[in-house]
């Protein structure tokens, strides 16, 4: 199959990982980390990509004097729920192939099944991984320096002082930092730098071996509906509200026509 995948990029080192070993031809693109933290530009950005995909599809393009028409098996995604960035996302001619899931940490997890466990026993749970890490500043003391530091600069240091013991309330509410270990390049650098994340913070410190499942048969093509939702041309995302967490309905349902 000839696939496209629009992916965020926290997730760059494990799928590049995986769409090397992949039996298919995938066009990979990335999008900003960030972009989870405004829902509604997520989406926006996802379907700037989704459109784009598709204007390709159908084409003939030419490569290294060699003529050759684009189609498009299939989108893949590499965005669960996201805070429903991904609701309303829809396409007019390639089926979205999307995973269930609340967020990228069922992806590295490899099942929901997994994660709601796991967060089920343990609340207040802090997230670290080899793209958190690499494309974030975690809560740590790092972290801790650099918005002091900023904080200083404008407004000098008393009210720094009250801004970061404003900024660290929300701190309150976690009390693990869980590590995804997927074996990857450094992975003992980033599983002491959350160690010593969790002793800056006084959170407990625990560690979870990766699971690439989810991200292997989302690139491998291997879509069951247990664990993926499959959107035709004409439909639109939407949240579920069960266990499957995501469906598909008609784009003109959807819309009151």
């Amino acid at each position: 199959m000839y696939l496209k995948a629009i992916v965020c990029d926290v997730l760059m080192r494990e799928v590049c990982q995986y769409a090397a070993l992949s039996d298919h031809v995938i066009e990979l693109t990335f999008l900003p980390q960030g972009l989870h933290r405004e829902p509604d530009l997520l989406r926006k950005r996802v379907q700037e990509e989704i459109d784009k995909t598709e204007a390709r599809h159908g084409q003939i393009e030419e490569s290294n004097q060699v003529l050759r028409r684009i189609e498009y098996d299939a989108i893949l995604l590499g965005y669960c729920l996201c805070s429903n960035g991904i609701v309303g996302l829809s396409s007019r001619k390639v089926p979205l192939i999307i995973p269930r899931g609340h967020d990228c940490i069922t992806l590295l997890l490899g099942s929901r099944e997994k994660y709601q466990e796991y967060f089920n026993t343990h609340r207040g749970v802090y997230w670290y991984s080899a793209g958190w890490i690499e494309r974030t500043i975690p809560p740590g003391k790092e972290r801790y320096e650099q918005v002091y530091q900023g904080y200083v600069e404008r407004y000098g240091q008393d009210n720094a002082d009250y801004l970061m013991e404003m900024e660290q309330n929300w701190f309150k509410e976690y009390s693990w930092a869980t590590y995804i270990d997927w074996e990857l390049p450094k992975s003992d650098e980033y599983r002491r730098l959350t160690q010593e994340a969790a002793a800056f913070l006084g959170w407990n410190y625990d560690e979870l071996k990766g699971d690439p499942r989810l991200i292997r048969d989302l690139l491998n093509g291997k879509w069951d509906d247990e664990d993926f939702l499959k959107v035709a041309p004409g439909e639109i995302v939407s949240p579920s509200y069960d266990d499957y967490i995501i469906c598909s309905q008609c784009h003109r349902a959807s819309s009151g026509l």
